[in-house]
């Protein structure tokens, strides 16, 4: 084999896989899903090319070039995953807000199950209060009762309190790992899940707009539902998009997709953790407490619009410098 040709034929596949190494910056999980399939095929092909240019071309530089591109390649996809604070940083950058966007059509279909059975929710018990038994049960008996007296759950007693709860979503984990774990099922529980709740948190909202009560839930909810409902919407997308992948698994099998789709929504739920925290720190002290409901609107906008430009913006990840 003649060295000029060899690097003739073989070179602008060096060159990519150059590229995606400097694109990484040290993080393979930088790359798109689509770049990482790229950069394990080039890697292959370079070994390939490496153990030619050892057997025929030993001591020319193209074999010492090979030697260490092949060298950093195989460090970035075979090295160990300690969890590194540069890692950490690499994954809420650009790692987090990248799957976001991906599985995007998923949570919007989840958003789109929740907002409008809450929406019809709300609209029927405001003309018909007694509706609500139908759609809560007997389990908001309680809650009833206090609002027909005139009072607001989250102002008063903590046992008529936690009877709300549910109802409100107050618990963020378990509906958001319930929705996750539906995927299981085809989405049937995700689905359930999502609708089942927006129709409790309209029914809810209802009974307060027919006892012209409203205000006092919005401004309790107001500073840290957004980020709350944002996550749960989220968490009933990956449940959807591994359903998805479960009943479309196209080339894959069945379980290798259920693998492929879990570990990128996995990713998703653990890189909310955080954001829960700061929704239940919000939604401890700010929500309850007696500041002016403009600021604790204030403080929901903020937070809201802070987290979507997070989500949707558009990272430099692949600019060279």
């Amino acid at each position: 084999m003649q060295l000029d040709s060899f690097i003739q034929r073989q070179k602008n596949s060096w060159r990519r896989l150059e590229e995606l190494t400097d694109l990484t910056r040290g993080n393979a999980e930088a790359l798109s899903e689509a770049e990482l399939h790229e950069f394990g095929r080039l890697y292959q092909i370079a070994s390939s090319d490496l153990a030619l240019a050892q057997r025929d071309f030993p001591g020319q530089q193209v074999t010492h070039y090979l030697n260490q591109l092949v060298g950093r390649a195989h460090a970035l996809l075979y090295r160990e995953e300690p969890l590194r604070r540069q890692q950490l940083l690499d994954f809420y950058r650009l790692t987090f807000p990248r799957l976001y966007r991906q599985l995007l059509p998923y949570t919007i279909a989840s958003t789109a199950l929740f907002l409008l059975p809450a929406i019809i929710a709300f609209l029927v018990v405001w003309n018909q209060p007694d509706a609500i038994y139908l759609i809560l049960g007997g389990r908001i008996e309680q809650v009833v009762e206090t609002v027909e007296e005139g009072e607001l759950w989250t102002e008063i007693a903590p046992s008529v309190r936690a009877a709300a709860s549910t109802a409100i979503l107050t618990n963020n984990i378990g509906v958001m790992f319930i929705s996750f774990a539906g995927a299981l099922t085809g989405g049937l529980l995700t689905l359930y899940v999502m609708i089942f709740n927006g129709l409790n948190i309209g029914a809810l909202f209802g009974l307060l707009q027919a006892h012209g009560m409203s205000a006092g839930l919005a401004e309790f909810v107001v500073a840290h539902g957004f980020i709350e409902l944002s996550v749960i919407f989220l968490a009933g997308g990956c449940g959807f998009y591994i359903a998805d992948g479960l009943l479309r698994p196209g080339l894959f099998s069945r379980g290798a997709a259920l693998h492929r789709r879990s570990r990128v929504a996995l990713q998703l739920i653990l890189g909310c953790m955080p954001l829960l925290v700061v929704a239940g720190l919000i939604e401890g002290f700010i929500s309850p407490s007696g500041l002016p409901w403009l600021l604790k609107l204030a403080v929901g906008l903020s937070t809201g619009i802070g987290l979507y430009r997070y989500w949707l913006r558009q990272p430099l990840e692949g600019k060279q410098n």
